[in-house]
């Protein structure tokens, strides 16, 4: 008789584990809209606990926000020489994936291009950025200019740990209105964050 309730007890004890442990689990993370998303991979076990669920964090900070860009050449072949800068632009980094360019090129070039972005790995960046035509202003310096195709830059730079200040290296391939190639420039990247405190002159 004993040992028939010393099994029944243990039995009871088991159930009332499992489903203290469910309730847990699902209180944790059930609620998507306002709780931190986990992963399995992130279970942490302590003692005495049935489990744990721990809050993923984004390690070394994020490219999300304003940053100040400029775009230098470096390493071309014919082309620009070293130190030429390309573009110097304010560009905004969205949570989504995506982010959007305010170029520093006449307005008539088609000032404003978008792209989208990638974590690679620790502090590693990708940005995949396609500009949508413009015009051609170089052949007529007083007016609209005539039609010109997209440009595509691809960038790949590393974030400081400070999370303020980026670097790395950048393609650029413009084509013309037919598909075709008709320049093409790689150079280094830099980027600083812009903040609520930034001034225009910390611009210049």
């Amino acid at each position: 008789m004993n040992n028939r309730f010393r099994l029944g007890f243990l039995t009871l004890g088991m159930a009332l584990l499992v489903t203290a442990f469910t309730v847990s689990a699902n209180a944790s993370c059930g609620d998507f809209k306002t709780g931190p998303s986990v992963h399995k991979q992130s279970w942490g076990f302590r003692p005495f606990q049935p489990g744990t669920l721990l809050p993923i964090s984004e390690e070394g900070g994020s490219i999300v926000g304003m940053w100040h860009v400029t775009f230098t050449a470096q390493g071309n072949d014919p082309g620009p020489p070293d130190g030429v800068v390309i573009d110097n632009a304010l560009v905004t980094v969205h949570s989504d994936g995506t982010e959007i360019m305010n170029s520093g090129r006449p307005p008539q070039d088609g000032q404003f291009c978008m792209g989208v972005w990638k974590k690679m790995g620790r502090l590693k960046y990708k940005v995949n950025h396609i500009a949508w035509g413009g015009n051609d202003a170089a052949n007529a310096p007083g007016g609209i200019g005539n039609p010109a195709g997209p440009t595509h830059l691809v960038e790949n730079f590393t974030l400081s740990a400070d999370g303020n200040q980026f670097t790395g290296k950048f393609t650029l391939d413009a084509y013309d209105t037919t598909g075709s190639v008709v320049v093409h420039i790689v150079g280094a990247i830099t980027g600083t964050r812009i903040t609520i405190d930034t001034k225009v002159e910390d611009l210049l």
